[in-house]
């Protein structure tokens, strides 16, 4: 073994240590041979770029085609989660030789001996870890593609597929071909439980292999169509909808067929038909189906009501176009067509729909979403439409329904379920993890009025009626402050002080405060008036800390006025009972006493944690080191509190406590099943078994910031990994595989349960995301540091 300052070479591994509070090393390890192949091969600068690959077979943009996009859509699904862990590359399948190929592989599909060629080349490179083929039986040449069979028969690296075709009742050679291509992978994702079905029963094809994942969609922020339209001057339309590259199985003359009957009933029909047609049927620059769908305009006489856009949109303009519909029809006439892309799209943009009856939409489209009609019956699209046109709040409610079903295939989701399959097939896996988001502020300032942060929302739309409470308020305060101090963004500080000044405003006479002002900014003496307000009292005095602690970066004007509310606050501060109000409490005193040590603030934390201490000699046995008989919600405010009171008084009880407590909370969370979030069904009482689900946002948030306390305090490296651990429960690692926050908005989900997540996003969820996103940001820039190291020492390795 070699050692040097930080770094150490055993059996051909490269290993790092760092800690960034101590300046050290974090634990990591790298593949000697990789490293130096790498940096040979592509004179590397930073080691961000060695990372291990997954080589996927496919057409790929700027080629047209739905597979084209379905494979870009799933790689940058991959790489917006996993991005700092894995890379991914196109093998581009072309029917002819590229003079300038721009992807990392490029086969010609007409050539066999060229499937030989790709597959030494991927042999050849090591970070390339797993083949992924996205399959049709029209991309490879030969009889049924079989010429992929040569690639199969040299390729040595783990290979899976997606079948975007499943062929019901096949011939015997079909399901022969079949059945020989998963014997060279043994694994393969479809996107339909109907595909999955037809591969075990009409193929013998064993379920154990076979992952079923949605076609993906894209997060977009939720709008009614009103909304949407204004962006396109539609306000005064009713507007339908169809896009996807066309053709003569879109059947759009079906949907014009149809709109003649609807427009004797609804003139004011708009009917959008959103693509290009597709360039396989474009000839000599003729392209006869769209003359032909012109035709049939002028011979219905609908100009009034028909707008083509003939053009090849951008995912986000064609995103707002489907938010802007009313109703999508999808008129599609291929009675085996297995996924459609163009209909989840619309289902995830809130778009009732009137189907056509496919295997893909017979599955998807409940009666709650859209109404299914016969392929090519103009008579039922025309009723169904209308029945729809008819009724506003039936297709809001169906729209809301299809956002709702299509979130758990948003293109992030997708791509955990990949990873899942993937990291069963990758040999000697590496350590793949997720990525940290973008922090993202847009709902947060969207929820946010002249008053104050709004309490609930509607999906992400906020519920103005519900008014604004004191904890939401306090809550974003803190928040804003922590966003403030990492990056220094002034658009920050009107928002901060919209906060200071809602505390402010909810402060009575005594030092107390209200908790709850509605949208008129009128108190409610029926809700200000509940037997235990000290939780959100507790909260404001946090928040009122957490601004003094920033004294020296924020406006002064609003340090004093924060100042001022937390003095006031302090007599009162000495009464409190509760348990977790203690906890609040003590955080916003610990933090106001960092900067400006005050005795009278220490005493009051001493006082008040003396009350904790009592309440833990009571409630605590051997098995249960716990101040309560039962695990609520924010539970690690209480060791935190514990914690911060043993910083300010040095009291060896407060520390006893605090670790003994922490270590029984994390002792349920953290299990052999993973990490589990105290359920809010009961919570979770002495001598009984938990309950299961119900998690919310709040416990994970709160038990990030506990950790990140004792870590910043011992500098435990179990508690950052146990942050870490906690931290991906919002990024997809929990019970249903699914994100629990909005990556375009920043909007946090407000609950997961058993089989769905809650997808309102309110003022709680949104600012706990927030929280816990911030302080996870704190331990990026060690990350950086060990790039760096390593960067250094493996150009010492190489120079040598």
């Amino acid at each position: 073994m070699i050692f040097q300052t930080g770094t150490a070479i055993f059996e051909n591994r490269l290993y790092i240590y760092y800690d960034a509070a101590d300046d050290k090393i974090a634990a990591a390890s790298l593949n000697l041979n990789d490293l130096l192949n790498e940096l040979k091969k592509n004179s590397m600068k930073t080691l961000q770029k060695i990372k291990s690959k997954i080589v996927f077979l496919s057409t790929y943009p700027p080629t047209q085609c739905g597979i084209a996009t379905y494979t870009q859509d799933t790689i940058k699904g991959i790489m917006d989660v996993y991005g700092n862990s894995i890379s991914c590359e196109i093998c581009d399948l072309v029917k002819s030789p590229k003079e300038n190929p721009t992807q990392a592989f490029t086969l010609n599909t007409t050539d066999k001996d060229d499937y030989v060629r790709v597959a030494e080349e991927i042999n050849n490179d090591n970070l390339v870890k797993l083949v992924h083929i996205q399959h049709e039986f029209g991309l490879f040449g030969g009889n049924y593609g079989d010429h992929l069979l040569e690639f199969l028969n040299v390729i040595k690296k783990p290979v899976t597929f997606t079948f975007h075709s499943v062929i019901q009742n096949p011939n015997p050679e079909l399901k022969t071909f079949v059945k020989l291509l998963l014997s060279y992978s043994n694994s393969v994702f479809v996107m339909t439980n109907q595909s999955r079905d037809i591969l075990i029963r009409d193929y013998d094809i064993q379920k154990e292999i076979i992952t079923c994942v949605p076609h993906g969609t894209h997060v977009v922020v939720y709008e009614t169509p009103e909304q949407a339209k204004r962006k396109f001057g539609f306000e005064d339309k009713k507007v339908l909808a169809t896009f996807g590259l066309l053709g003569e199985g879109k059947n759009i003359e079906t949907g014009l067929q149809a709109l003649a009957k609807i427009v004797e009933k609804e003139p004011n029909v708009l009917y959008l038909i959103i693509g290009r047609t597709h360039p396989n049927l474009i000839v000599d620059g003729v392209d006869q189906y769209r003359e032909k769908l012109e035709a049939l305009v002028d011979e219905l006489n609908l100009h009034e009501n028909v707008r083509f856009i003939n053009k090849y949109l951008d995912t986000n303009e064609l995103l707002n176009y489907l938010q802007a519909a009313d109703i999508y029809l999808f008129t599609s006439k291929d009675p085996n067509q297995a996924v459609s892309g163009t209909f989840s799209y619309a289902m995830s943009c809130a778009c009732p729909l009137v189907a056509s009856k496919i295997p893909h939409t017979v599955e998807v489209l409940t009666s709650d979403c859209g109404i299914l009609v016969d392929i090519g019956n103009v008579d039922q699209f025309a009723q169904a439409t209308l029945k729809l046109l008819s009724d506003d709040h039936l297709r809001e409610e169906m729209g809301k329904n299809a956002f709702a079903k299509t979130r758990a295939s948003s293109w992030e989701n997708v791509a955990i379920t990949h990873m899942n399959t993937y990291k069963t097939l990758i040999e000697n896996e590496t350590a793949i993890e997720f990525d940290y988001p973008e922090v993202q502020l847009a709902h947060i300032k969207k929820m946010t009025t002249e008053l104050g942060i709004v309490q609930f929302c509607k999906i992400s739309i906020p519920d103005l009626s519900t008014g604004y409470t004191l904890d939401d308020n306090a809550r974003a305060l803190v928040a804003l402050g922590m966003h403030y101090k990492l990056t220094g963004d002034k658009d920050d500080l009107p928002y901060i002080l919209i906060y200071v000044d809602f505390i402010e405003r909810c402060q009575k006479p005594d030092g107390s405060f209200i908790n709850y002002v509605d949208e008129h900014n009128r108190e409610h003496i029926e809700q200000n008036a509940e037997v235990n307000l000290e939780d959100s009292n507790a909260r404001g005095i946090w928040a009122l800390g957490s601004v003094v602690a920033l004294k020296d970066i924020l406006p002064e004007n609003i340090v004093h006025k924060a100042s001022e509310c937390f003095l006031k606050s302090l007599p009162w501060a000495e009464t409190i009972q509760s348990p977790r109000s203690i906890g609040f409490a003590t955080k916003g005193l610990y933090l106001y006493n960092s900067v400006i040590p005050n005795l009278y603030v220490s005493a009051i934390i001493n006082k008040l944690n003396a009350k904790l201490v009592s309440n833990y000699e009571i409630h605590a046995t051997k098995d249960w080191k716990w101040f309560e008989n039962y695990l609520t919600y924010g539970n690690g405010i209480l060791p935190e509190s514990m914690l911060y009171a043993y910083l300010v008084t040095n009291k060896p009880i407060y520390k006893k406590i605090a670790l003994e407590s922490l270590d029984f909370l994390l002792s349920k969370m953290y299990t052999k099943k993973g990490f589990k979030v105290i359920s809010n069904k009961g919570w979770y009482h002495k001598n009984e078994q938990p309950q299961e689900y119900g998690e919310q946002p709040i416990d994970v948030s709160y038990i990030i910031q506990t950790l990140n306390g004792f870590y910043n305090a011992f500098k435990n490296p179990l508690y950052k990994d146990h942050m870490k651990t906690a931290f991906n429960w919002f990024l997809g690692k929990n019970h249903l595989n699914q994100i629990m926050y909005n990556p375009v908005s920043g909007g946090g989900y407000d609950g997961l349960e058993k089989e769905n997540v809650n997808l309102n996003q309110g003022a709680e969820s949104t600012v706990c995301y927030l929280t816990a996103r911030l302080i996870m940001e704190n331990f990026k820039e060690a990350e950086c540091k060990v790039i760096d190291l390593v960067k250094t020492k493996a150009d010492m390795i190489i120079n040598s």
